[in-house]
């Protein structure tokens, strides 16, 4: 006689514990289809190499969903501080190119790549 249940074990940990840990940026992004060449490729050629720049940049990957018409980005840190000591005023120049060459590239007056969430993931291992 086999039970099967739906419990979950949690464990909670404190973020200081995860403070010396790898730990992941999380973007979600709406992407239309019909855009979403020039969106890569603007993500290729701005955030790409500036990412590459950064103290603690251990990489990223980039995923599209057809059906919700969403990209997901996971940019890996070597650690929180890291990531969080970077200006955002550094962040916000990039952004600004990004959107710029976005623009520019479809003939719109506003960035169409709409920022659903942001969080970050920390490492269990």
């Amino acid at each position: 006689f086999i039970i099967q249940t739906n419990f979950k074990i949690i464990k909670v940990f404190a973020m200081e514990n995860y403070q010396n840990k790898f730990v992941t940026e999380e973007l979600r992004l709406k992407v239309p289809a019909n855009f979403k060449k020039e969106w890569f490729e603007a993500e290729k050629n701005i955030w790409d190499p500036w990412l590459s720049s950064q103290e603690g940049f251990l990489g990223r990957q980039i995923f599209w969903n057809k059906e919700r018409e969403e990209a997901l980005i996971l940019v890996k840190w070597e650690d929180r501080k890291l990531w969080k000591n970077i200006p955002t005023q550094e962040v916000n120049e990039i952004q600004g190119k990004f959107e710029e060459s976005v623009k520019k590239a479809l003939k719109l007056e506003k960035n169409p790549f709409e920022l659903i969430y942001e969080g970050e993931l920390d490492n269990q291992e």
